[in-house]
């Protein structure tokens, strides 16, 4: 799952971006409003985190603008400007959520899933067969044994998952693993693939389709 934090102070940037890698996502960050509408509007993400208080753009007008072009990207607000009529103003504005400085990375972590969640539809397990992946907890069960992944091959693991029985262009995975600083090339998701592959073999398959990516089966039992 891939993030957008957009912050103005480096201190707290740097923050958010390590605690949130920690917590599995790819996370690009940006610094001002312009940088912030230039990924939003060429690169794709689950949830967007926002400082309102921006030195070019105010945060607000990077969100307006978001929702002009129909983008219902889920979007958490987190500023320093918490008063209740901040609060009502930046709902109405398109946010989907609002959490107030001084906050807990506990609990903007939970927001973040919560908010991704709520855009997926309110799954929060992937089955296929004797296969179940948690979704918030970022863990994969086979036959009811953990199985270790690297968070990038988790990320193509939940990718295929979504979509069993369709293909996943190799461009798609490439995407959805890397962020500004760890760009991930067609050879590296080649890779990943071929290690998540390994490790559900022989239980699930995952056919390689030649020239545009990835098909999960949907398992059936003999």
């Amino acid at each position: 799952m891939r993030l957008l934090v957009i912050e103005d102070d480096a201190d707290l940037r740097n923050a958010l971006v390590k605690a949130l890698t920690l917590a599995g996502y790819s996370v690009d960050f940006v610094a001002d409003g312009g940088a912030a509408e230039a990924a939003l509007a060429t690169d794709v993400y689950d949830c967007v985190v926002l400082d309102l208080g921006l030195a070019d753009i105010d945060g607000l007008t990077v969100l307006r603008n978001l929702r002009l072009r129909r983008d219902d990207t889920p979007v958490l607000i987190l500023t320093a400007r918490d008063s209740l009529e901040n609060r009502i103003t930046g709902l109405k504005s398109g946010a989907d959520d609002y959490l107030g400085k001084p906050f807990a990375l506990s609990e903007l972590e939970a927001r973040i899933e919560a908010l991704i969640r709520r855009s997926s539809g309110g799954v929060v397990r992937l089955i296929n067969g004797p296969l179940e992946f948690d979704i918030e907890g970022r863990t994969a069960l086979l036959h009811g044994k953990r199985i270790d992944f690297s968070l990038r091959e988790l990320s193509i693991l939940e990718a295929l998952m979504k979509k069993i029985g369709k293909v996943v262009l190799k461009t798609s995975l490439a995407q959805q693993v890397s962020d500004w600083n760890h760009e991930i090339g067609i050879n590296a998701i080649e890779v990943y693939v071929h290690r998540v592959r390994k490790r559900l073999e022989p239980h699930i398959n995952i056919q390689t389709i030649r020239g545009l990516g990835y098909l999960m089966d949907l398992h059936r039992e003999k």
